[in-house]
């Protein structure tokens, strides 16, 4: 594996982990009533989400232009990342619009 691929999937791996935990983040200070700083992190983490996403992005073009990717272990765990990063990010979202409904009474 060229150290080039390595830096995308590691991308992958860290900008899709940060994502995930942001998000987390984000329902933490929900549940806390902070939904300024929940917003904020909800905000960051689509910011990594985007980067991931932008690295994503290059290996499925690569993939549609006749250039494949080497698949391996560290790719699989990559996209298992940046696919738990979405999941995780829309059902924060879901959740801190639920918890504001509660607290508003509606």
């Amino acid at each position: 594996m060229n150290d080039e691929l390595l830096q995308s999937i590691m991308a992958l791996i860290m900008h899709g982990g940060n994502a995930k935990g942001l998000a987390i983040q984000a329902i933490k200070y929900a549940r806390n009533d902070d939904f300024i700083e929940a917003e904020k992190s909800m905000n960051a983490c689509d910011k990594e989400l985007n980067i991931a996403h932008k690295a994503q992005t290059e290996f499925l073009v690569a993939e549609a232009q006749g250039s494949a990717t080497e698949l391996s272990l560290l790719m699989i765990h990559g996209q298992d990342h940046i696919m738990n990063a979405i999941t995780t990010r829309d059902l924060a979202f879901e959740m801190i619009e639920c918890l504001k409904k509660i607290r508003e009474g509606n």
